[in-house]
Order: structure tokens, then sequence, then C-alpha cells
């Protein structure tokens, strides 16, 4: 079984961001990098189809030369091998010419399976792995939290609302992207870190990949969100105050 992993570097968590002096994007100079959370995930689970069924893992990373780093951590975990899709301004391309670039990456592999993280930690837009199944014609599946194999095909589990779950079925191959919390990260071994140098990583970039990357959606503005104070008074009788207050919380400041 043959499983691309798409994976993402981003700024570390917690990291003081400060916007760049072009207000399209926050300043990089400074920042630390890591692998995307969620598509941890999915480079776990991976990892695991391919302990119980055999196969190879690969990983697939657009960016900029830095993200061989976060290459190189999902080799250690126990990715086969990799494909660094080579591009130094990613900030630049939108979801879209994101999913077209890694569509005509993975095309070459014939994977039976795609998995992603259901979104970046930076952008949030959700859309990778949506765009390469469409662009590659397989079916996908979203909030993935398990997946079963079965002949020819594969049996999701889908995360709804309100703590509903939905079975499945989807033949292969197929791209999924999975839901944060589906398994327990393993960390890089010792020994994984030593193979991990000589793992192969085929390195490609946007020109060889011959994908229109023209963006058809653009960033104009990024600001720190305006923080201010309010004070509302709630009227009626002590019962409809609690009730207002109670509706306020749940759908305004959606803390309920």
């Amino acid at each position: 079984m043959k499983i691309i992993v798409s994976i993402k570097q981003v700024p570390v968590r917690d990291s003081q961001l400060r916007v760049d002096a072009a207000a399209r994007w926050i300043q990089e100079d400074d920042l630390g990098f890591e692998i995307n959370e969620p598509d941890a995930y999915a480079l776990e689970e991976a990892l695991q189809l391919r302990e119980k069924h055999g196969g190879e893992v690969i990983a697939l990373c657009l960016g900029p030369a830095r993200a061989t780093q976060t290459i190189r951590e999902a080799l250690a975990k126990g990715a086969d091998r990799a494909i660094h899709v080579q591009d130094d301004n990613p900030g630049a391309l939108d979801a879209l010419a994101v999913g077209r670039a890694l569509a005509k990456a993975a095309e070459s592999e014939q994977p039976d399976l795609i998995l992603t993280g259901l979104q970046s930690d930076d952008l949030g837009y959700g859309q990778t792995g949506v765009v390469m199944a469409e662009l590659l014609g397989m079916p996908h599946g979203t909030l993935i939290m398990e997946v079963e194999k079965q002949e020819g095909a594969i049996r999701v589990r889908r995360e709804l609302e309100n703590g509903w779950f939905q079975w499945v079925t989807l033949p292969l191959p197929a791209v999924l992207t999975i839901q944060s919390g589906i398994r327990r990260l393993r960390y890089a071994t010792l020994m994984g870190i030593k193979k991990a140098k000589t793992k192969p990583v085929r390195n490609v970039t946007l020109g060889e990949l011959g994908v229109d990357v023209t963006p058809v959606a653009l960033i104009e503005k990024v600001y720190a969100p305006k923080k201010e104070k309010r004070t509302e008074i709630l009227a009626g009788t002590p019962k409809e105050a609690a009730a207002s207050l109670a509706e306020k919380l749940r759908f305004e400041v959606r803390v309920l």
C-alpha cells in the first residue's frame, strides 16, 4: 500500500508574531518552524496503516529550503522517502495553487491513499486535501477519526456536528483529511534520526512540475485583531437576564 502524506512547515506555536512591512504576511526571519500539527496526525495514521498492511509512506512537502528540517523529521519518525516541492515564497500561493502543485507531484507516484491534515496552523484554509482529490479525480473524506483498510477500498469514520459520527466506504485510490487527535503521536527515535539522513528525498521545483500557480485569491492585509471593552446592561427580570446572558455567551462570545 503506497501512502502519500502531505506535510507543511509552519511557525512554532506560541511564537511572537509580527506583521511584515507590506502588511501581507508575518515576519519570518526570527521565527522557529515545525511540522504542522494536523499533518503530524496524518503522518502517524499513515505509519500505522503501513505497519498493519505493508507498503511505503512518502512525505510530500511544498516549501523553501528550510522545510528540509520538517521533511527530515517525517523521515525520522518512519516515512520511507520524501518529495520536496521547492518554492522560496510559498506564502504567495493560494490554496488552489498549492493543491495543483502537490497533486502534480503526487500523480506520478500513483498512490493508493493520500493523507493530509485537516487544516494548517498558519492559514487554516482546510482546502489542500479537497483540492488534490478534485484535481486527481479521487474520492475524498474529511474530518477522519478512524481508518479501516478493506479489499480495494477504505472504510472511514467521519466526525460530524454535535457529537455525531458517520461511517463511509470509499474506493481506492482516495484522499483523506485527518482530524487532530486520531492517534497518539510518536517521537522520532535516535535510530530513526540516523536513518533519516540516508533516506531519499526527491527535489522538484514548481517550474519542473509545469503547473499554473497563478493565485485566484490574494491576502490583501494582515493585522492583529483590535482589542476593545464594552459594557452592556441586560434588562428584564433575573430569569430573563440570565437567559439573555446565556444566549450571548453561546452565540456571540462562543464560550458555551
